[in-house]
């Protein structure tokens, strides 16, 4: 099958960028789509984006782009806008995105309301599009400068997954193919939500005890919506849930681990999200998340409580004290 060779990346943020830099470092010829006009002068000026990712030299083969028109007959599309803006953004796409060109979804949420996953987004807004699932642990910076990092890359077709993986794909960025596109979605959201539950341990100085149980209870939570979802369990122990799991909640490089970290430090939600210019998706997505749950009749004690807290219904200290007072019960469950 004909390789694919030029990209068109939808949004330009951190991990945008990132990912276009990966395209461009494979080979390929790279349209970048910024929402922000001033980003896209940026790049066109000095070849970086100083807005999300200061630092690191973009490659002369990413052409920078305001319009939706200037990325049509592109042969596959990367979307990595903020997850609550999926539905818009791929909206005024949709005209321009060929029947059959696969759309890599790269956004990691639930959107509020609705309830649906990024995929079921694309399949109501852009039905004539291939779905695919780019996800994994993966910090922006990283893979804007090269440094080893591996992902998942979900797609039903494998034919089409592979040529996807050649066109992105390097000796230092390494896509690993699978079927799964629920469980690299279902990892890839939940994962930054228990990121805030993380940050919120090491801000209160809770010790690394209790940040390891976090994890391990927080990807049995994990674990448990994805399978209700439909998603494969070894999905979930790979790339896209556990490792992405693992990275989220042990750096502060992440602004969803920081953010809770901040959390736990006393400062308020609303000065943390006013000091950023990017999204911290955690947020957002911690609603959408609970609520799916008890609509699949799934528990998940970690994810209430920092939705709790998010939404200001319990204090920190609250949301602890609500966690450690749960009954004793079995592993598995």
């Amino acid at each position: 099958m004909q390789a694919i060779q030029s990209i068109g990346v939808i949004g330009a943020g951190a991990w945008g960028t990132a990912l276009a830099q990966a395209g461009a470092r494979a080979g390929r010829d790279v349209a970048l789509w910024a929402y922000e006009r001033d980003v896209a002068e940026a790049i066109r000026a000095t070849r970086e984006n100083t807005a999300f990712l200061k630092g690191v030299r973009l490659a002369d083969a990413i052409r920078a782009e305001t319009s939706p028109e200037a990325l049509a007959g592109c042969q596959a599309y990367l979307l990595v806008c903020p997850a609550q803006h999926a539905r818009r953004t791929l909206s005024a796409f949709a005209a321009h995105i060929a029947p059959g060109a696969p759309v890599v979804l790269c956004a990691k949420g639930i959107e509020q309301g609705s309830l649906a996953l990024m995929t079921e987004v694309l399949a109501q807004t852009v039905p004539h599009a291939v779905p695919a699932v780019l996800s994994g642990p993966s910090f922006a910076i990283d893979v804007a400068k090269g440094l080893p990092t591996a992902v998942t890359l979900a797609c039903e077709d494998q034919g089409l997954g592979e040529r996807l993986m050649a066109a992105i794909g390097s000796a230092t960025f390494r896509p690993y193919w699978a079927p799964d596109l629920i469980g690299a979605e279902a990892g890839g959201a939940v994962k930054n939500v228990l990121a805030i539950a993380c940050g919120i341990s090491e801000g209160k100085e809770l010790g690394r005890s209790a940040h390891a149980a976090l994890i391990a209870r927080g990807f049995a939570e994990m674990t448990r919506l994805g399978l209700a979802l439909g998603a494969r369990r070894e999905t979930l122990a790979g790339l896209c849930g556990l490792g992405d799991l693992v990275l989220t909640c042990s750096s502060p490089q992440s602004r969803n681990m920081s953010c809770g970290l901040a959390l736990g430090r006393g400062e308020s939600l609303a000065d943390i999200l006013a000091a950023r210019t990017a999204v911290t998706e955690g947020v957002a997505t911690a609603p959408a998340v609970v609520e799916l749950a008890r609509r699949v009749g799934v528990e998940m004690p970690i994810c209430d409580a920092v939705n709790a807290v998010l939404s200001g219904a319990l204090d920190v200290d609250g949301a602890i004290e609500v966690l450690l007072a749960r009954p004793f019960g079995a592993e598995a469950d």
